[in-house]
């Protein structure tokens, strides 16, 4: 079933529920795909030149907001910062992805944080990020404002022994392009968000080595 939906969380009138998540899990096939054609000795920008090839392999529509690619001290960048150089993947070394693409006119977006190699803390900083996410994620479910959800955030982050990036706090999706009908940050918007129109944003920092992870998608 379809929700109603207006004011900024409005949609056109393609806009279906399902074909929202149908977007989200192509999107993650997408994301898995890219993660296991990335290997040390890439280049990060021979990783995104790499990952886009696989998207265009795959039937999408089209891509909605460009394919992004970090390794190392680059997952602390936000997306709209530029990765410093062009760094090569280490063989034991950490990296995420973050693509937008829209799938049978619906938009998917999705990331996720991956490592090579078996450094601890690395491994740790990945999980961590996704497992905060379910933790708000499941908060969400409680039908919670969206200030609650990154005040909890921020308080579970710091519990875990990480620090969160308060300057990515989600965004819309629906229907493509979802900017013409209402846009925003989930962290400015004021009522408990609606299940398959935002994007609930994770980026956790290392609290003392200089690197990251990331972790995003649908809430649905």
């Amino acid at each position: 079933m379809t929700p109603a939906l207006s004011g900024k969380e409005a949609v056109g009138e393609r806009f279906v529920l399902e074909t929202m998540r149908h977007a989200q899990q192509l999107t993650w096939q997408a994301v898995d795909a890219i993660a296991q054609a990335i290997k040390p000795g890439m280049l990060e920008s021979e990783a995104q030149a790499r990952g886009k090839e696989i998207l265009a392999g795959l039937g999408m529509d089209r891509i909605w907001h460009p394919l992004l690619i970090r390794f190392g001290a680059n997952t602390l960048k936000t997306f709209k910062q530029r990765s410093d150089g062009d760094p090569v993947l280490g063989e034991t070394d950490i990296f995420f992805i973050d693509m937008g693409v829209v799938w049978q006119g619906h938009e998917g977006d999705a990331g996720a944080t991956y490592t090579t190699g078996a450094d601890p803390q690395m491994i740790a900083c990945a999980a961590a990020a996704k497992a905060l996410f379910m933790r708000v994620e499941a908060l969400w479910r409680e039908g919670v404002s969206c200030a609650e959800l990154y005040r909890y955030a921020a308080e579970q982050a710091q519990a875990m022994g990480w620090k969160l990036n308060l300057d990515i706090k989600g965004h819309r999706v629906s229907d493509f392009p979802h900017a013409i009908y209402k846009g925003g940050d989930l962290g400015n918007f004021e009522q408990p968000p609606s299940a398959g129109v935002w994007i609930l944003e994770i980026q956790i920092a290392h609290p003392e080595l200089p690197y990251g992870a990331f972790y995003e998608d649908l809430l649905i």
